[in-house]
């Protein structure tokens, strides 16, 4: 009841902003808004599952907000304010912040202000800082939140909002001029991406269903999220599900035992039928590019595949700025710059326009060395090793207490980590969200062992 007076006030103050505002027509969504702020203030942990399960549809919110104020972007700066609120308040101990992580990020940030301080051009490394500032806030969340989050609900909202997405990639991807699906992206290997991270979560969803209908449901959406992946032409998204693949394989392996033993006819069945059939099932330019590949024996040519040379341009960019600016690079986000002044940005031009100049180096890895430093460089990359070390050290915790289902979610969500760390070879993305929310989850896991295991000890 003491709350009536001034939620009513904050409710009617909201109304009149908004009449004043040129947006007068919203002034009817303050209460559902002030509603939601509410539920939002109560369960934090939900508003995080919302903005994961919204990262697949960034692009169509770009698209209906022009780049200014979006759903998500109002969810998460919410998020923060309840968030920073709640610890101001003491609702949240700070305690939940702890992570074996920290120290090597805030040595990583260390080096990424000096760069950022020296940088070539300070007006590209503050965008790339203030985009990389989401995925910084982000981990915060899902460190503070993690503990109070459902790691099998998190699978859930990732699974189901990738595959919603594949859908549409299917349904669209003949209009598409190179044939290729890219869902509600821009571009079919960041569509791919969150495909190869969904892919060890459908798996996990599939095999812990507890009823045969359930198990039904995630595999239709395993399925569905191979075919998508399919349509995408991505070399590097089937590599990099291939692999996750196969050690989910070997995690398992003596289930696959057991299972080619009791089902080999069928298996072999299944082959028979699938085999033959998905060349006709991928799109013809996916056949193609997969053909290229069987001739870098001889050395990567231009005029067989434009993909791979532009690649190996980038490598050679990359490694004249690691020679010029070894220690702190040539600054945050001014890759771009520095290849669009050298003669590969002409010759690998889809189009005479000057935005065509300006390309990532589609590898994260060599970005961050080569703008942020080797020494902002190793940091990085020992940051993901160590996320995975995380997920290494659960598992195996849980498995030594015979805790098979926990075991099986620091599995998953390790492949799923893994997945993004392979993936950041082919793509430059040090900012993605499925990345530091991963080490966020990452860092619970490891905590949730290191306490039980010290519960245990006598």
């Amino acid at each position: 009841m003491p709350l009536v007076l001034p939620l009513a006030l904050l409710l009617g103050l909201a109304c009149l902003l908004l009449l004043a505002s040129p947006y007068p027509y919203l002034a009817p969504l303050a209460l559902p808004a002030l509603a939601g702020l509410a539920l939002l203030y109560r369960k934090p942990v939900w508003g995080l599952l919302v903005l994961v399960a919204l990262v697949p549809f960034e692009g169509l919110f770009a698209a209906a907000g022009g780049g200014g104020v979006t759903a998500n972007k109002l969810l998460g700066l919410a998020l923060i304010a309840i968030a920073g609120l709640q610890l101001l308040l003491r609702q949240l101990p700070a305690q939940r912040l702890r992570s074996n992580l920290w120290p090597v990020l805030l040595a990583f940030l260390a080096c990424y202000l000096l760069s950022l301080a020296f940088s070539s051009d300070l007006g590209l490394s503050l965008q790339h800082l203030r985009q990389f500032a989401v995925g910084l806030v982000l981990f915060a969340l899902s460190v503070l939140l993690g503990h109070d989050l459902d790691l099998p609900a998190l699978a859930r909202a990732v699974v189901l909002s990738v595959a919603s997405t594949c859908v549409v990639a299917l349904a669209s991807a003949s209009h598409q001029p190179d044939g290729r699906a890219i869902g509600l992206l821009s571009d079919p290997n960041y569509f791919a991406l969150l495909i190869s991270v969904a892919f060890p979560l459908a798996l996990l969803l599939t095999l812990r269903a507890p009823r045969w209908p359930q198990r039904l449901l995630w595999l239709a959406q395993l399925v569905l999220l191979l075919a998508a992946l399919g349509r995408t032409g991505s070399r590097s998204g089937l590599l990099v599900v291939m692999l996750t693949a196969a050690i989910a394989a070997w995690h398992y392996r003596d289930s696959v035992k057991h299972l080619l033993t009791r089902h080999l006819g069928w298996l072999i069945l299944a082959l028979a039928i699938v085999l033959p059939l998905s060349p006709a099932l991928l799109p013809e330019s996916f056949i193609q590019r997969l053909e290229v590949l069987t001739s870098l024996k001889s050395g990567v040519k231009s005029h067989a595949d434009n993909s791979l040379a532009r690649r190996s341009a980038y490598l050679v960019v990359g490694g004249e700025i690691i020679a010029e600016h070894p220690l702190l690079g040539s600054g945050p986000g001014t890759f771009p710059l520095h290849f669009a002044r050298t003669g590969y940005a002409i010759a690998f031009a889809n189009q005479p326009i000057p935005t065509q100049l300006f390309r990532e180096a589609h590898n994260t890895y060599l970005s961050m060395f080569s703008e942020i430093g080797l020494p902002g460089g190793l940091l990085f990359a020992g940051l993901l090793l160590l996320g995975l070390r995380n997920c290494q050290v659960a598992r195996r915790h849980w498995l030594s207490r015979g805790d098979p289902e926990r075991a099986a979610l620091a599995t998953h969500f390790g492949l799923s980590c893994l997945a993004l760390a392979c993936f950041l070879f082919f793509l430059s993305v040090p900012s993605h969200k499925y990345l530091w929310v991963m080490l966020g989850i990452t860092s619970v896991l490891r905590l949730q062992a290191d306490d039980d295991a010290a519960g245990a000890r006598p």
